[in-house]
């Protein structure tokens, strides 16, 4: 009973607070910068690690003027995040334009879906707009991790399905996406894939120069289904303005060897970084463990079953 309660109040607080003009919100956005980073100091030991490791042929002054940059651009996303509430498909399809829709339009017609690996990049979120350029018996489907509260779990459900978007909880993704492909709908699967990856499901490759493990769930299911993979490029043009770009990595995921697409997600996703470093999101304890960490906890966890 607390838990829907406070589920009603968020809701109803947030979507009241996405009702304001993007105008007003930039202005809060730049207050929220300021208590976020010089008052709050949220997750800045984490951040500043995270550059460090990834930029040490940068001077500190560099670091700091990319570090800066990023905590203006993660006010911005959380806002921006919240508007999606009160935005109509119009405006949002303003903000968030596409480019190379034709060849992501003739793949999924042809092979009857496609895979989508998109970064924790510029506003990544505005992407559940994808369905406005599919045909109407179309499915987008976005893979997500649910959240602990059910409620708050629904509620984040209720802001990514407003345009259209099917939501399946990660751990029924193939399930899910075989069940879609016997109704005969076609598809287009986004999956997020540069988050640290829990479980065993785990590719370790060299990312920002340094050993980094990357989900490899996209690349399993492109294979089981036979589905093309597309790069998402996301970039920001201005602010409250991105542009996404659809590349194609391969038209025939079974062809490729084992780690191969997840391998090219990786590199791609770091020509992204090194063009424009500040709207990655650096607040995310990307590095948690070295590999030998991760290979040892593994070994513990597996032991453990066994007994």
């Amino acid at each position: 009973m607390r838990s829907k309660l406070i589920y009603w109040l968020v809701y109803s607080g947030m979507w009241l607070f996405s009702a304001l003009p993007f105008r007003v919100l930039y202005m809060l956005s730049d207050l929220n910068c300021l208590l976020m980073y010089r008052i709050g100091k949220y997750r800045r030991r984490v951040v500043r690690g995270n550059l460090l490791r990834s930029f040490p042929e940068k001077t500190d002054a560099e670091r700091l003027q990319i570090e800066r940059k990023f905590y203006h651009y993660l006010s911005d996303y959380m806002l921006e995040d919240l508007k999606l509430l009160h935005m109509s498909a119009e405006e949002l399809c303003e903000r968030m334009t596409y480019k190379n829709t034709e060849q992501y339009l003739e793949l999924t017609e042809k092979y009857g879906g496609i895979i989508v690996m998109i970064p924790h990049y510029a506003n990544y979120e505005w992407l559940i707009g994808m369905g406005s350029i599919m045909k109407p018996e179309d499915v987008p489907v976005q893979v997500y991790k649910p959240l602990r509260d059910k409620y708050l779990d629904e509620l984040f459900k209720r802001i990514r399905s407003r345009f259209g978007g099917y939501n399946i909880p990660k751990h029924s993704t193939a399930r899910e996406i075989i069940k879609l492909k016997h109704d005969g709908k076609k598809m287009v699967v986004g999956l997020i894939t540069d988050q640290w990856p829990s479980g065993y499901d785990k590719y370790w490759t060299t990312f920002l120069g340094q050993e980094t493990a990357f989900l490899n769930g996209a690349e399993r299911i492109a294979k089981m289904m036979n589905f093309p993979v597309f790069y998402c490029e996301l970039s920001k043009n201005r602010r409250g303005y991105c542009e996404a770009e659809f590349k194609l990595m391969t038209e025939t995921p079974k062809e490729t060897r084992e780690g191969e697409i997840t391998e090219m997600f990786a590199h791609r996703l770091e020509q992204t970084i090194r063009k424009e470093p500040a709207y990655w999101l650096w607040s995310h304890k990307r590095w948690k463990m070295t590999r030998e960490e991760a290979d040892r906890l593994e070994e513990k966890e597996l032991n453990k079953k066994k007994e």
